[in-house]
């Protein structure tokens, strides 16, 4: 699962647990000029293939953890549940977007889109 925040004029996503192992990265912080929005998205996690592995972990059902590139596209996994998986879209950054597991998506998505418009 991940922690979402705001600081001054970043986004910060601190991964929680045995998910830093997992997806080997413990925060990431992206600027808000480069974040286009967030939306919650369950369906995302359905399917099988998420992008190839570079390097991460993917047992449906379980966890996608990690980074995953599909079609061009370096993707941030960290989801368990795909009930509260969260989707944020990036531009001009390392990752096209990071598709994470809050414990509140309706908040985070909230958070989110109103630290992208208030800037």
């Amino acid at each position: 699962m991940a922690q979402i925040s705001i600081d001054g004029d970043t986004l910060v996503v601190e991964i929680e647990g045995l998910d830093k192992l997992w997806a080997l990265k413990s925060r990431l912080a992206i600027p808000l000029a480069n974040v286009r929005g967030a939306t919650a998205d369950p369906g995302i996690v359905s399917g099988f293939f998420k992008g190839l592995r570079a390097p991460g972990v993917n047992i449906p059902g379980v966890i996608t953890a990690g980074t995953f590139r599909l079609d061009g596209e370096k993707v941030f996994w960290d989801v368990h549940d795909a009930a509260r998986t969260v989707v944020i879209e990036l531009a001009d950054e390392r990752y096209a977007r990071l598709v994470v597991e809050v414990a509140d998506p309706r908040a985070t998505v909230a958070l989110v889109e109103q630290a992208t418009t208030s800037r």
